[in-house]
């Protein structure tokens, strides 16, 4: 039913996206998407990925669950508006045009992607007041394109929340999100041979990715690895998005390659900012010492 090449790509690319699920928590989706784009319409690749995530997500609720109890309250409000968000994209996703779908959902993720890296930390005080609408954002964005992951560690990292809290706040909501969906796209009619084919594909990836990215977190500074990921993705969306815009002859070759240039440009002066803060302050450490 599918080529070679593109069952080889997506199983590159569910490896390296498992391999960064298993070191954060997160980001399998968001690795993923961007590349099986190109092979795949999001409508066929979503079921797939949904189920995938959500073993993906009680695996992660389930070896933060002692810190469960520290969370859920603060997380009520975003699960509440992920039962609207996820049934109205759900409904979407079953009309929208494909090419479309894609702009929009390389438009959303690309300045959270960014954002994330910047390490951008602005704490709103209004929390529950915002969680209902982001929940509703956040359900929307994940029933289109099984991705939810930027824009919940940028809040989450946001309002303070500490290792053990972020972890089980995040999979709280990513199993919530996940479950509502797969319950969602079997309501819908979702689920085809098609789909069955990728989830079988991905399954040996995921199986030897998370252990690996266990393995690598403990021997790697977290946020070293989470920003080299984010780069990763960066660089993958901006390349995808100029693809997009060519495709629906918004921009012609190669002046939409600029897109690509300016998120090249942007995430370098990033991981250099990074990477110099990093270097100071083991100047400082060694100097202090």
């Amino acid at each position: 039913m599918f080529d070679d090449f593109s069952v080889i790509s997506l199983v590159a690319a569910t490896l390296l996206a498992a391999v960064v699920n298993g070191g954060l928590g997160y980001g399998f989706s968001s690795i993923t998407v961007p590349i099986a784009l190109i092979f795949y319409a999001n409508r066929i690749l979503n079921p797939a990925l949904v189920l995938v995530e959500l073993v993906l997500n009680s695996y992660v609720l389930f070896i933060n669950r002692k810190s469960v109890p520290l969370a859920w309250k603060r997380v009520v409000p975003i699960l509440v508006g992920l039962v609207f968000g996820v049934i109205g994209g759900s409904q979407l996703l079953s009309r929208a045009n494909p090419e479309w779908l894609k702009f929009g959902t390389y438009i959303v993720l690309l300045p959270l992607i960014l954002l994330q890296a910047g390490g951008v930390r602005k704490p709103i005080r209004a929390e529950r007041a915002i969680g209902v609408p982001f929940g509703a954002g956040v359900g929307v964005l994940y029933s289109l394109t099984t991705i939810s992951g930027p824009p919940l560690a940028l809040l989450l990292n946001n309002q303070g929340y500490v290792k053990e809290e972020f972890r089980a706040a995040l999979g709280l909501i990513r199993v919530a999100e996940s479950f509502l969906t797969a319950i969602t796209y079997y309501w819908l009619g979702l689920y085809s041979a098609s789909s069955t084919q990728i989830l079988y594909t991905i399954i040996p990836s995921v199986v030897i990715g998370v252990p690996v990215g266990a393995y690598l977190i403990r021997r790697m500074p977290v946020e070293t690895f989470r920003r080299i990921c984010m780069s990763f993705d960066a660089w993958i969306v901006g390349f995808r998005l100029s693809r997009v815009l060519i495709t629906l002859q918004i921009f012609t070759s190669p002046s939409a390659y600029m897109v690509l240039f300016f998120v090249a440009l942007i995430d370098t002066y990033l991981l250099y900012l990074f990477f110099g803060r990093r270097q100071s302050g083991s100047f400082v450490a060694a100097g202090s010492s």
